[in-house]
């Protein structure tokens, strides 16, 4: 029997990339900051649990407006913050871009 393939790994730094510039809800990124610099750097291990799920959902093939859903009550739910006119927007936007980024995931050790 042949060995089961090794299971894809996510690019931590793509993903957030795509997180902290795409959905940010509680807005702490500077224009010029990176998401391991500064007052980031204390939200990123909670951005990272939920992009590193929304991405690991669209992986196993969810429909992307679960995703969004997913998100959004992240945002409302357990942040607790109220939603925003962009909420969706910022959340539909997150999904289109971890599912076009071709080089998140990657076979390679």
């Amino acid at each position: 029997m042949a060995p089961l393939p090794k299971p894809p790994k996510l690019r931590l730094s793509r993903l957030r990339d795509i997180g902290w510039s795409l959905w940010d809800p509680i807005g702490i990124l500077g224009s010029n900051q990176r998401s391991d610099e500064g007052e980031a750097q204390a939200f990123a291990d909670e951005y990272d649990t939920y992009l590193i799920e929304a991405a690991g959902l669209l992986q196993r093939g969810i429909p992307d407006q679960d995703v969004v859903e997913f998100l959004v009550k992240k945002e409302t739910g357990h942040m607790g913050l109220a939603q925003q006119p962009d909420t969706y927007e910022r959340a539909r936007s997150t999904v289109e871009a971890i599912k076009a980024d071709k080089d998140l995931w990657t076979n390679s050790e």
